[in-house]
């Protein structure tokens, strides 16, 4: 009687442990970080601080904006390939625009593979700054596939380009044949019409009744870094938190932890 308590005891301790297995592996840390083209609020130029930053919330994956590939302000380096170095994650950079003797745009670092890239200009007006969003396919530990893009959109206080180049985001990217995640600088504050029209469809992460700021780093005052996922019934979010680092950046880094939810 005594062994077959044990045996049944052991057989559930092995369901939970497998169950709880399966969802660390479904667990993804985001981070996204306006890294102001590698320069510091000190006005140096630091790209081991800025990678410690990033490296102690222990990232997955991580959106970058303001990402310079190799100009003159940038010593030229290239930015995203430096710290994927620093940090042992895989970069990719796509390019937004051509900038003082190189370019300008979004980077990704990622922990995991990727199936596939792809750099989707974003619209514009005018002379106004070209914007791009820059998605990754890849491979969680669980086995599950998923989308993960990183984007900036228009800095300027009329709306006129965060609302175009939202609805492209809209356009393109709830298409997705897996679960999507998009983070980014949106430049845009809870309740605005660019906000609205993405929580219309994607889901959000932070706290709506009290939305923590991001920017700028030093006395934050404003949320405009945001983390969101589609289709909403897929994602749980686990936690949340504002990096509050007032050297390696104008902007908080905003870490989120997610959980990919079943299909079934």
């Amino acid at each position: 009687m005594h062994r077959t308590l044990i045996v049944i005891f052991l057989a559930i301790c092995s369901v939970a442990w497998s169950q709880d297995s399966l969802v660390n592996k479904r667990t993804v840390r985001v981070l996204t970080f306006n890294i102001y083209h590698g320069a510091t609020m000190k006005g140096d130029f630091d790209l081991d601080y800025i990678s410690r930053v990033i490296d102690d919330t222990n990232p997955d994956l991580v959106a970058l904006q303001e990402v310079d590939f190799r100009t003159r302000r940038a010593h030229g380096y290239d930015l995203a390939t430096e710290l994927g170095l620093r940090l042992r994650m895989a970069p990719v950079f796509a390019r937004a625009m051509p900038y003082d003797g190189g370019e300008y745009g979004e980077a990704i670092l990622s922990d995991y593979s990727f199936i596939s890239t792809r750099n989707v200009p974003l619209p514009f007006t005018g002379t106004n700054e070209p914007r791009t969003a820059l998605e990754i396919v890849t491979i969680l530990p669980s086995g599950d596939t998923i989308s993960f893009i990183g984007t900036h959109l228009d800095h300027l206080r009329d709306d006129t380009d965060r609302i175009l180049q939202v609805g492209k985001i809209n356009e393109v990217f709830t298409h997705s044949p897996y679960p999507v995640i998009i983070a980014g600088d949106f430049n845009a504050v809870p309740g605005s019409v660019p906000i609205g029209m993405l929580e219309e469809i994607w889901g959000s992460s932070y706290d709506k009744a009290d939305p923590s700021p991001t920017f700028p780093s030093k006395n934050p005052e404003r949320k405009i870094d945001y983390v969101m996922f589609y289709p909403r019934e897929r994602w749980k979010v686990i936690s949340t938190e504002v990096i509050h680092d007032t050297v390696a950046s104008d902007h908080c880094a905003y870490l989120v932890v997610l959980e990919l939810l079943s299909d079934r």
